[in-house]
């Protein structure tokens, strides 16, 4: 299975300069980094980054993070994965940017 996290710009440079990221304030707090499922990233897109520019959007291979991942219940109930470490390079296999559309919304 694949999942997702979507990064701002400066985290994303942040990753690719330490190897590593260990959170935003939220994920740090809530103690995981939230990622999503394909049919979740437009709803998380909606609900936590309207209007922001420069998001990316990282694919991850489930399993080079299974051991790490815990599948829990969130927005509406829906299980949502949530990484219980740092998310390095060596997880990610895809990365691509997200725009905005004429109509505010999220492209990717």
């Amino acid at each position: 299975m694949t999942i997702y996290r979507i990064l701002t710009a400066d985290d994303h440079a942040a990753l690719h300069r330490d190897g590593s990221f260990a959170g935003s304030p939220l994920d740090r707090k809530d103690g995981y980094i939230h990622m999503s499922t394909e049919d979740q990233v437009a709803g998380t897109l909606a609900a936590h980054f309207k209007g922001v520019e420069g998001l990316m959007l990282l694919t991850i291979d489930e399993a080079r993070v299974a051991t790490d991942v815990k599948w829990e219940a969130s927005r509406g109930g829906a299980l949502f994965p949530h990484l219980y470490r740092a998310l390095t390079l060596e997880d990610v296999v895809a990365e691509r940017a997200i725009t905005i559309g004429g109509d505010g919304s999220h492209l990717f």
